[in-house]
């Protein structure tokens, strides 16, 4: 009986621990020329790299192949810490609505980014991933209404994120970059 009670909690526990998680709701429709350009991150659930980050800024520009020529930036530990660039290749997995990329960083490997939320003026979005490990609120501006970041919040809430994990990102413009 003990082994019958073993042998069924193991198999429990295995698949468990495959289930997969319910799908993220993306954006029904991006319109990417829209999309292109900066966006500074307001707040995230950091990635390794972005622990200690001041003044991140994603960058986005349509290549002639469809691919997207990104360029991350951000200034490390302070706002006059050391800055630091990365430049993944974003690859656009759903062609109809644009919302579901993969992001590589490192050859053959591309990570999911989805684009779960822009408003309709696109100055506001709302990047995640299917794991839900990671989440970016990320503005034309490099500050949001309080309002807006509280509604932001609430989409990311109710897309299964534990939103106790977001911090936002210092921003600090003298002026304004990269236009």
């Amino acid at each position: 009986m003990k082994l019958i009670t073993i042998s069924v909690l193991g198999l429990l526990v295995s698949l468990w621990g495959c289930s997969s998680p319910s799908p993220i709701r993306t954006a029904s429709q991006v319109d990417l020329n829209r999309f292109m350009g900066d966006w500074y991150v307001i707040a995230n659930i950091p990635t390794f790299i972005e622990t200690e980050a001041f003044n991140a800024v994603e960058s986005y520009r349509l290549n002639d192949n469809g691919t997207i020529a990104t360029t991350f930036t951000f200034r490390e530990g302070s706002f006059e810490g050391e800055e630091k660039w990365y430049h993944p290749t974003g690859f656009i997995v759903d062609q109809e609505s644009n919302a579901i990329w993969g992001m590589q960083f490192l050859w053959p490997f591309k990570a999911d980014y989805r684009i779960v939320f822009v408003n309709d003026d696109y100055t506001q979005t709302i990047i995640g991933r299917l794991e839900r490990d990671y989440v970016w609120i990320m503005a034309r501006t490099p500050s949001i209404a309080e309002d807006d970041y509280r509604r932001l919040l609430n989409i990311i809430s109710g897309q299964g994120y534990d939103i106790s994990q977001i911090r936002k990102v210092p921003q600090q413009w003298k002026e304004v970059p990269r236009g």
